[in-house]
């Protein structure tokens, strides 16, 4: 059976969730938003259609949004009031554990026992959560990213109990609010902030050894790799790159760092299995024809030149004093 999702509370309409609950708004579905008491939930209110019309005027919204917004968006008269009717329900409070599970507790006792339950947390394993709510079948992870209404991706993590049906009705809500859903497993930090915690801890390593500064860190980053990671992941820039390139340059860093950066064995796997990336029309990621290798490089090209437009354009980001 189908899922539909028409009527939403977010709680905790803090930054995160009222972007999240700013962008479902927009997207059409009517939107209740709670917090701690009704004057948190009113003044977040304001402070969101304010944002959304600032929004409008910077051109960051198109015209008209904000009276979308206005149209869609309501106060919870509290937490209860809010989930009450609603079919889906997204938890944006504190990222502590036991202040998510107890607003768990209380949405999953207030809330209908068939309304999908979403937690918005960026770390916490969903089965560190799970025991707190009703019904855990319609549990999961719902990870948008900082700030909501411009970061297209979500990240799903489904518990062990979480129903096929609950996870489709959520990816059909993500791409009505322009979306994208990867759904991964149950694990500390899961994808997005394992893979970005893990390059804050080695460019502080780089810091700390005197190899760059802060700022030269930043600069490369942002110039280099950063530049593409709007267009494509980490296999797929390997795979342009070349693979076995990428094994000769761990097999560097294997001798001067040891087994922190050996070489991973599915690249040593593809290499030697003869896919060498889109050099040979094998890579990470699939198969290449010559047409194929052809549309990717005029596609890479444009992106990365369009980027470069808008950063000139843009100008550099302020920065700290």
């Amino acid at each position: 059976m189908s899922i539909e999702i028409n009527d939403v509370a977010v709680v905790g309409a803090g930054y995160m969730g009222g972007g999240i609950a700013q962008s479902l708004a927009l997207a059409g579905l009517q939107v209740q938003i709670a917090d701690v008491d009704s004057e948190a939930t009113s003044k977040a209110f304001e402070r969101l259609l304010k944002e959304a019309g600032e929004f409008e005027v910077q051109g960051l919204y198109k015209s008209g949004s904000t009276a979308i917004i206005k149209r869609n968006l309501s106060c919870g008269e509290s937490i209860e009031a809010a989930v009450a009717n609603a079919d889906f329900i997204e938890e944006a409070v504190f990222e502590v554990p036991d202040v998510k599970r107890s607003t768990l507790g209380l949405i999953s006792a207030k809330a209908r026992p068939d309304a999908i339950i979403g937690t918005n947390t960026s770390t916490i394993p969903l089965h560190v959560l799970a025991p707190a709510v009703k019904h855990p079948d319609r549990f999961l992870t719902v990870h948008f990213s900082n700030p909501a209404p411009f970061i297209p991706g979500v990240e799903l993590v489904a518990g062990e109990t979480t129903s096929a049906e609950v996870i489709d009705a959520v990816k059909r809500l993500l791409v009505r609010a322009g979306r994208e859903g990867a759904q991964v497993a149950d694990t500390p930090g899961m994808v997005l902030n394992r893979l970005q915690y893990v390059l804050l801890k080695e460019a502080t390593s780089i810091v700390e050894e005197g190899v760059a500064t802060m700022e030269d860190v930043d600069t490369i980053v942002r110039t280099t790799f950063g530049f593409r990671l709007g267009f494509f992941g980490p296999f797929a820039i390997a795979d342009q790159a070349g693979l076995d390139v990428y094994a000769n340059g761990f097999k560097t860093f294997e001798d001067a760092f040891g087994p922190r950066i050996a070489t991973p064995a599915i690249l040593k796997e593809a290499v030697d299995a003869g896919r060498y990336g889109t050099k040979n029309g094998k890579g990470l990621t699939g198969d290449f024809d010559d047409e194929t290798k052809a549309a990717l490089i005029a596609y890479r090209n444009k992106a990365y030149s369009r980027m470069a437009e808008l950063l000139r354009e843009l100008g550099p980001a302020p920065r700290g004093k």
